[in-house]
């Protein structure tokens, strides 16, 4: 009687805790899962703020794949996420993941993905 009492309490116990690894392991994944569509609307209208809605300047420069050529995904990944001191240039670290940044610069660079 005493283990099928204590496998009734178990039970439940277990599923839950099955549950709660089921959800800890998909919301990872879906904070690692890139939505281009989303970051494009980023560019557009949060980058677009100070290099201009179509990102041939502003406040900010020119951003457009022709003018950044010369730089490599992942210097303009470490632009997006630490800035440039002493500009109006600010990190979106806090904002965005290193993936995130990595798909924003190489869309900067080839933006027909």
């Amino acid at each position: 009687m005493a283990e099928r009492v204590c496998l009734q309490w178990i039970a439940p116990r277990a599923r839950l805790a099955t549950a709660m690894v089921a959800l800890v392991a998909s919301s990872t994944f879906a904070a690692e899962t890139i939505d281009p569509g989303a970051l494009k609307r980023l560019v557009h209208q949060d980058c677009g703020s100070c290099h201009g809605l179509t990102l041939k300047g502003g406040l900010g420069p020119d951003l457009r794949a022709q003018n950044l050529r010369h730089h490599d995904a992942e210097t303009l990944s470490g632009v997006i996420l630490d800035g440039i001191p002493d500009t109006a240039m600010p990190g979106w670290r806090p904002l965005m993941s290193e993936e995130e940044a990595e798909w924003v610069a190489r869309y900067l660079l080839e933006p027909e993905q």
